[in-house]
């Protein structure tokens, strides 16, 4: 249930993106790799300001 707020919160950020209602099949695999990235290097509250990719390489960096 904690989760669920940032997981709304996303989905709010890919609305942005693609409007509730179009589809994805119209968009390029550059384009939505575009959009991923953008979501990726977005600094985030729940995450201490950090963003999803400095959270990921850290751990992965971690365990290397």
């Amino acid at each position: 249930p904690w989760q669920r707020g940032s997981n709304e919160n996303t989905n709010g950020l890919i609305r942005e993106y693609s409007p509730k209602g179009q589809s994805l099949d119209n968009k390029t695999n550059d384009e939505i790799q575009e959009i991923v990235n953008k979501l990726n290097f977005r600094p985030k509250k729940c995450l201490g300001w950090r963003t999803p990719y400095e959270v990921y390489f850290s751990k992965v960096l971690h365990l290397i």
